[in-house]
């Protein structure tokens, strides 16, 4: 009995497909999703999410949010989810340095100060997801 893996971003359907498992960075560990999971509603991390589909290794860099597993559907709905494959190192590079210098200005409101802090996980995930492919 396969898995439904569904990961949603503000932005887009990143990932919808049937699967064999999962594993989620989760804020208090890596969570493995097998089908017959008990029902489980977790908040995800910035980090390597880990799917396995037909005995082939997929993965996706994903930051933030929260997933959910019922029956035979997981749901992640992240702050932000990108495939390994999609992934730009200059790109990310480039909008870390970005964050960095804005985080250093004085006056930010909480709220942006978080929103930046966000984008640099994110981006710490992806450039460790790429580089440790190599």
């Amino acid at each position: 009995m396969p898995l439904t893996l569904e990961i949603v971003t503000p932005a887009a359907r990143v990932y919808s497909d049937t699967i064999d498992s999962v594993v989620i960075p989760a804020v208090d560990g890596e969570v493995g999703i097998l089908p017959g999971h008990i029902p489980l509603l977790t908040q995800v991390d910035h980090g390597e999410l880990r799917v396995v589909k037909d005995g082939r290794p997929l993965n996706l860099a994903v930051g933030g949010g929260f997933a959910q597993v019922s029956g035979d559907r997981v749901s992640v709905l992240a702050d932000f989810a990108i495939e390994e494959e999609k992934i730009d190192e200059h790109a990310v590079e480039a909008a870390m340095k970005r964050a960095e210098e804005d985080l250093k200005g004085a006056n930010l409101e909480p709220a942006e100060a978080e929103r930046l802090e966000g984008i640099v996980r994110f981006s710490v995930a992806q450039l460790g997801l790429k580089r440790r492919r190599r």
